[in-house]
């Protein structure tokens, strides 16, 4: 056996998200994401006067990415402390740049601004993903805006609708997930350059005393990693509210996509909309006619994770301590992680559904002729009260009359002279699209106002969709 059978590898790794999200976690970008920043410190320092030599510099520059992992391991488990294992092997590589290597900074300088960069390049991929929906969801409500199909509340049959108006219901939620990340990337601030408590008191001691260079050394290191500017205030580590928040928006779109795939697997069962499917794929190890919706339910089982995975950064938040514990370094190694990757994994698949999504108009329409005589009847009295008959009677044969059911309904109706009605005019008055109201027009409102321009906004990647497993 090979060693990755023999060790657990997460499944969000192993099965679920997708290559590009993968890697942004890996050990390979987060080193390199460690040795960037150290650059740019070195960098920011030189530029502010220290005496750091282009040599040293250039020496950095040139050893990024040659990431000596089993000597950074090593050295990790003789002094117990990863990022000082990571100077240490940077340094190997780079002798002459050694002595400057992390110059004034704590541990929080790494890690707080390799994860804010890393946090907003998953942010890039949960866009394009978001996107990747909207587009698909948008095409799908247009195209069937004006297929009637029964509503239900409390999954009873309702009043009906059309089947792009109920795709618009979770189309308008996505579309808010994209408001919702864009304001919250837009708000993020990385930790800068602040110290072992935030004071800043190991760059004051550097530049002798001037305040001045170390706020400009502070937000050199914010513009050199492509932000406007740092947090204004920090203890060691920027505040763990920051982690609550972005944990808090992929909770958003996890509950998006969990109604999305929820509703999908009760209308595969009505039989009025289906997930696409593979020829091959196998429904039932016992039962080999089956249909299931599988991606339908892999996404409410990875939507559920999403959203009780929340409550760990808000957890941590809340229990911080003063300056700085460590209490937060283990749980959001994990939580902040698989949180992104399940991410990425719901709306890969939220994406492979909507752009194969089947709609079955005639399945839709048939269980619709069930249940519309029932809610024809207000219609149907109302015509007859305004022909001169009695609304009491008339709703009192009417209630008799649905006893026996539809069909018999409708015939009792026709051969009831106190209503005045005949096949013909109760055939036009139980035309589905009579009953639908304004929700064709609500879906062409919510696709001309909104969605077109928010599709049109979008200047980011496209990110294929692919399900692996």
């Amino acid at each position: 056996m090979t060693e990755s059978r023999d060790n657990y590898i997460s499944p969000l790794a192993g099965r679920y998200a997708g290559a590009q999200m993968r890697y942004l976690f890996s050990d390979q970008y987060k080193f390199r994401t460690f040795r960037r920043l150290w650059l740019m410190l070195a960098e920011a320092e030189q530029q502010l006067g220290l005496p750091i030599s282009d040599e040293q510099l250039a020496e950095l520059r040139a050893h990024l990415d040659d990431i000596d992992f089993a000597a950074a391991e090593a050295k990790e488990k003789q002094i117990r402390h990863d990022v000082m294992a990571h100077v240490y092997a940077y340094g190997l590589v780079c002798p002459t740049a050694r002595p400057i290597i992390h110059l004034g900074a704590t541990s929080a300088y790494v890690d707080d601004n390799a994860d804010i960069l890393i946090f907003t390049a998953a942010l890039d991929i949960i866009e394009a993903r978001l996107f990747a929906v909207v587009r698909a969801l948008a095409a799908f409500a247009d195209r069937y805006k004006d297929a009637p199909c029964l509503g239900y509340t409390h999954f009873q049959p309702a009043q009906p609708v059309t089947i792009g108006k109920r795709a618009a219901l979770w189309l308008q939620d996505f579309a808010d997930d994209i408001d919702d990340l864009r304001y919250l990337r837009g708000s993020l601030r990385p930790l800068g350059c602040k110290g072992t408590t935030g004071s800043g008191a190991s760059f004051l001691a550097l530049f002798d005393g001037d305040a001045a260079r170390v706020q400009q050394l502070d937000q050199l290191i914010a513009e050199k990693m492509g932000f406007s500017e740092p947090v204004d205030v920090s203890g060691q580590t920027y505040s763990r509210k920051t982690d609550a928040r972005l944990l808090g928006l992929l909770s958003g779109v996890a509950q998006s996509a969990s109604k999305f795939a929820t509703d999908i697997r009760l209308l595969q069962h009505e039989g009025e909309l289906s997930e696409p499917r593979q020829a091959a794929q196998v429904g039932s190890s016992a039962m080999p006619y089956k249909r299931n919706p599988m991606r339908a339910e892999r996404i409410c089982a990875l939507a559920r994770y999403i959203i009780t995975d929340a409550l760990n950064p808000a957890l941590t938040a809340a229990s911080q301590w003063l300056e700085r514990s460590l209490d937060d370094s283990a749980n959001r190694r994990i939580a902040m992680a698989e949180g992104f990757l399940a991410c990425d994994a719901v709306l890969n698949l939220v994406a492979d559904i909507s752009g194969g999504l089947e709609a079955h108009c005639d399945k839709a329409l048939e269980n619709l002729a069930a249940e519309l005589p029932f809610m024809a009847t207000e219609n149907l009295m109302m015509r007859a009260v305004k022909a001169g008959g009695d609304r009491q009677e008339l709703h009192e044969k009417i209630r008799r009359y649905a006893q026996n059911g539809a069909a018999e309904l409708l015939r009792l109706i026709a051969a009831d002279a106190d209503f005045g009605l005949d096949e013909q005019e109760l055939a036009q008055l139980l035309d589905p699209a009579a009953y639908t109201g304004v929700a064709a027009r609500q879906v062409q409102r919510l696709l001309t106002r909104r969605i077109e321009p928010l599709l049109a906004s979008y200047q980011g990647q496209t990110i294929e969709t692919k399900v692996e497993v």
